[in-house]
């Protein structure tokens, strides 16, 4: 059984010419054109495609920098790249006063509440698509390849009033991104709840550990609700204490974008809510497709699921560097859990069951 997507606020609409016939056009489709568009960007050439790519679980299928560069060659942003997998379940950004902690939203830092506003955020952000205002990217929709089905959808004064248009962008790729194209539930680990599939004998050793000694599954939670499948996230923010990435590109971005140079330390959820006990803490991801996107955390600063799963292991014996916000660290569930390098493979055979597209 799978979870029920949360329905769209449009239905179909007739899209064609004259006597019968013609295509239709729904708010899913054209977010799903705008999301592969190359025109939205400052200069042209990306699109939310670009950094979240379908055929890569709808991550930066580049690997040779651990967060993205933007439209503009050279310029890089401070966080990698998640996948868009499953975010389609996240709650809207929230205060949960009996855990004492904020859940859901869109980015590391919550910083959007919806997933309307997190897809319009990169097109206005100029380490991403680099465009200047909201009227500059309604005027070229305007006159661009899509203005008929933004017509047919929103009606036809939609280009009128520029927030509208503008916000009709958000709720468009919203809608594509809250489609089965993005929420699959078609891993071998999904076949294997279902009586479809089974483990082999590393991977149920390695299930055994996420669920108990490891403790994985205190914060990506492996057992669904409900008879619908487990997301892997509780959706909340934690600070694990990674390390700075020395690698990070962002450290060497022009005074503009980021004036600290070196010293630039990412707040993660504070710079949202600015409290400082939330400082250096992130939102915990989706662990699906997890063993295809690398880099992994925030800043890309370990390239291997298996050294991920070391980090947890070992992040309090002097095996890894100081974490980046070190006042904040969550002091349990990790750091010294005595695992072996055998239990580690095992944990991550059973990782590499989450990816979906299993035969």
């Amino acid at each position: 059984m799978k979870y029920g997507l949360p329905a769209l606020a449009l239905g179909i609409v007739a899209f064609g010419c004259g006597g019968g016939g013609g295509a239709s056009v729904t708010l899913e489709s054209l977010g799903s054109d705008l999301f592969a568009d190359r025109s939205l960007s400052v200069p042209n050439g990306q699109s939310c495609a670009s950094c979240h790519d379908p055929s890569h679980a709808f991550a930066d299928p580049r690997q040779d920098s651990p967060t993205s560069e933007g439209a503009i060659s050279g310029r890089f942003g401070n966080r990698q790249t998640p996948s868009l997998h499953y975010l389609a379940f996240s709650p809207a950004f929230h205060y949960d006063s009996v855990g004492d902690r904020y859940v859901g939203g869109q980015f590391w830092d919550g910083r959007a509440a919806t997933l309307e506003a997190q897809a319009l955020g990169p097109i206005l952000n100029p380490i991403e698509m680099n465009n200047a205002s909201r009227q500059e990217v309604v005027d070229r929709l305007k006159t661009g390849p899509h203005a008929e089905k933004f017509r047919a959808l929103f009606g036809a004064n939609i280009f009128d009033n520029t927030d509208l248009a503008f916000e009709a962008i958000g709720k468009a790729i919203a809608a594509f991104e809250r489609t089965p194209t993005f929420s699959p539930f078609s891993s071998k680990f999904d076949l294997y709840l279902a009586g479809k599939a089974t483990l082999t004998a590393a991977e149920t050793r390695g299930l055994a550990l996420f669920e108990g000694k490891a403790k994985c599954a205190i914060c990506h939670p492996s057992r669904g609700s409900g008879g619908n499948p487990p997301l892997f996230t509780d959706f909340a923010y934690h600070n694990i204490g990674i390390p700075k990435n020395p690698q990070n590109r962002f450290y060497t971005q022009a005074h503009e974008f980021n004036p600290a140079g070196a010293g630039f330390v990412d707040q993660g959820l504070a710079g949202t809510t600015k409290r400082p006990a939330d400082a250096g803490q992130m939102k915990t991801p989706t662990l699906r497709n997890i063993a295809v996107t690398a880099p992994y955390f925030h800043n890309g600063a370990l390239k291997t699921l298996t050294e991920a799963v070391a980090f947890y292991n070992t992040r309090d014996t002097g095996t890894f560097g100081p974490a980046e916000v070190p006042g904040t660290v969550n002091a349990t569930d990790m750091g010294n859990l005595g695992l072996t390098e055998a239990e580690i493979a095992d944990v991550v055979a059973f990782l590499q069951t989450l990816t979906d597209g299993y035969k």
